[in-house]
């Protein structure tokens, strides 16, 4: 297709499955890229790393977008409550809740329990040998680790990806009608379960953890921390949905590309102080969120083109990663590149609250997964999701041995 046509909101057929291809041609030959309803793409590192800097100009609220949108729906106020959609100061005073499950004493903890965790579901794949990798593993290590630290019961974990699911898909640039009812059901359902252990936690404090969300939300405001019910409930949705989906994107996509680059599987091996720079390549190679959005407060220029002031922007990390004027042969995955200085988990003041973790899992996983097999081999394509702003595979069936 002639490039400079590309639309978001009218996207080729083939945009899931050769998204870096037309990224590509967008950073090279159009940058900064007008859709058919007036909001821009833009693609080149340097851009997005200006748009991330500049929270005074660039507004991560999303009232304005999502009103047309969403309505006055259920998944309007999700989606214009959650810290990651909102401005300062209310974004400040937010986000402290995120940081009494992050401390160094948390973290230590979380990182035996992704150790124990890894290694329960290692046993298994053991005896199966034909495993379905995002069921088997890696689904279950993030929504597992996320669901202790915010202190949903075991038993209640099933429920949390179909719900995820269908919150965060309501993201995509383009919805249907049946998208937007079972998205609102999905946010309604979840709001119910949590004021349920929200109560639950208020009439047997005894069942609170030191560090878990849950009860740091309901003591927030003796801590100094101001929140509605509203937000309440929905920074524990964000916690949920955020905390897994991104994570299991970057297990799924790690293995499938240990798969298909052999040799960067045996380099990690043969030197496994190469797992932090690992890690980092496979978020770089395949950001789990490849879109993000920012909104600007005046007019203002992005590479000599003027933007008008409310204009929405789509930030493709997925193009920016591969930016050949930020990373040598950027199309390559090389477990030891650095320096790799990826926007996956964004930059500025909404980098991910969670992007510690995420790496924890993720050097915790790959490194008991290559000491417990010989190999890894892929038994069929890999199924990608039809999404455009997240980078799922849905299945990967693969071998070990």
């Amino acid at each position: 297709m002639d490039i400079n046509k590309f639309d978001l909101y009218n996207p080729p057929e083939d945009l899931v499955e050769k998204a870096y291809l037309y990224y590509s041609q967008l950073r090279e030959n159009n940058p900064i890229h007008e859709n058919s309803d007036g909001s821009f793409i833009v693609t080149s590192y340097e851009t997005l790393v200006d748009i991330y800097k500049n929270h005074q100009l660039w507004s991560s609220d999303k009232k304005e977008e999502f009103k047309p949108k969403f309505g006055n729906s259920l998944l309007y106020e999700h989606h214009t409550t959650s810290v990651v959609f909102t401005d300062q100061p209310d974004h400040t005073r937010i986000r402290k809740i995120f940081q009494h499950a992050f401390t160094p004493r948390a973290l230590a903890h979380i990182e035996n329990n992704v150790e124990q965790l890894v290694q329960s579901y290692i046993d298994e794949m053991k005896e199966k040998k034909d495993i379905e990798f995002v069921r088997d593993f890696s689904f279950r290590l993030p929504v597992d680790v996320v669901c202790d630290i915010l202190g949903v019961p075991k038993e209640d974990r099933k429920l949390i990806r179909d719900w995820a699911r269908l919150i965060l898909g309501a993201l995509e640039p383009t919805l249907s009608e049946e998208q937007f009812k079972s998205g609102c059901s999905a946010v309604l359902n979840f709001k119910n379960y949590l004021k349920d252990q929200v109560n639950l936690r208020k009439k047997n404090p005894h069942l609170s953890r030191d560090g878990e969300i849950i009860s740091t939300l309901i003591d927030a405001q003796s801590s100094g921390i101001e929140l509605s019910e509203v937000e309440l409930l929905h920074q524990c949705i964000f916690m949920l949905n955020a905390g897994h989906e991104t994570s299991t994107n970057m297990l799924s996509h790690g293995m499938c590309e240990f798969i298909n680059n052999k040799d960067q599987l045996d380099l990690l091996r043969n030197d496994e102080t190469l797992i932090s720079s690992a890690i980092e390549e496979i978020l770089r190679y395949h950001p789990p969120i490849q879109v993000n959005n920012r909104r600007n407060k005046k007019d203002t220029i992005l590479e000599n083109k003027k933007i008008p002031k409310g204009t929405s922007v789509h930030m493709i990390i997925a193009a920016a990663n591969r930016d050949p004027k930020q990373f040598n042969n950027p199309d390559k995955f090389i477990v030891s590149r650095k320096p790799n200085k990826h926007l996956s988990f964004g930059l500025g003041i909404h980098i991910c609250a969670g992007n510690t973790l995420a790496r924890i899992e993720g050097r915790v996983a790959f490194l008991k997964l290559v000491r417990s097999f010989k190999d890894f081999n892929l038994q069929a394509k890999p199924k990608i999701a039809n999404r455009i702003r997240f980078r799922e595979i849905e299945q990967l069936n693969i071998e070990v041995s």
